[in-house]
């Protein structure tokens, strides 16, 4: 675990919070960041202990923090980045996140994405099992075997508990289907805050439309696709990348 402490997590929560703020997002939720930044500027004990301890119930005990921010915490400490706030800023870097692995570099990082469209660790440990990414020069068995070892070991520990093989309050096809609706409504009217990703976009022109929306309890940010393939393919405002934050997976 990365030595992360309490003013960092929350200098990238208090981020979060004024990110979502200028976007539009639901103001309780912004909210909800800024008051879990004040709890852990201000508390003692280091949050890293509070987790080795007792795990997310622990930090969820903390003033102010629920279980997506705990969640959030927990991303802070255990890989040194928080992939929600990176996709506020327009920053999502799949290499960086890939090469976080054990045996994967930055160069077979970046063969892993461009040849097998993988940015994700849940894509990339299907990758490690199905015979694709030992098609890729540079990993032999015992690489292959080590990736597999330590993606099993990382995403077993970050995954929640199954509840009869179903994430408990998982979000319904039709909930997802009425997201993506009324992101393409709002981004075909023009009503959206854009923001300049950082990858593809030489330019720096903020293009790329972000909603932040509710559903009951789940919390979603969408945009459109601003991948290599989504690019290839010329659907960057066809394609749509649905996220629930609170939620280990994203639709």
């Amino acid at each position: 675990m990365p030595k992360t402490f309490n003013c960092q997590i929350a200098d990238r929560l208090e981020e979060a919070a004024r990110i979502l703020a200028e976007q539009g997002a639901n103001r309780f939720r912004a909210e909800a960041y800024h008051r879990a930044a004040e709890t852990l500027q201000t508390h003692s004990e280091p949050a890293s202990e509070i987790f080795s301890k007792e795990g997310l119930d622990g930090l969820e005990k903390l003033p102010g923090i629920g279980m997506s921010i705990a969640r959030s915490i927990r991303d802070i400490l255990l890989h040194g980045r928080l992939a929600m706030l990176e996709r506020l800023r327009g920053a999502s870097d799949p290499w960086h996140l890939l090469s976080s692995v054990p045996g994967i570099g930055a160069v077979l990082a970046a063969k892993i994405h461009d040849d097998l469209g993988i940015e994700t660790l849940e894509e990339l440990e299907m990758a490690a099992h199905d015979g694709r990414l030992e098609t890729l020069a540079g990993v032999g068995a015992k690489r292959l075997t080590g990736i597999r070892d330590s993606l099993a070991q990382r995403l077993g520990r970050v995954r929640p508990p199954a509840h009869n093989g179903v994430e408990k309050h998982e979000p319904s096809v039709t909930e997802l289907l009425d997201v993506d609706a009324e992101y393409r409504r709002e981004a075909a009217a023009g009503g959206l805050k854009k923001i300049a990703p950082r990858r593809f976009n030489p330019s720096g022109e903020a293009w790329l439309p972000i909603l932040h929306t509710t559903r009951g309890e789940h919390h979603y940010t969408v945009l459109f696709s601003n991948t290599a393939h989504a690019h290839e393919q010329e659907k960057t405002r066809d394609w749509v990348v649905i996220y629930c934050d609170g939620h280990e997976h994203d639709w």
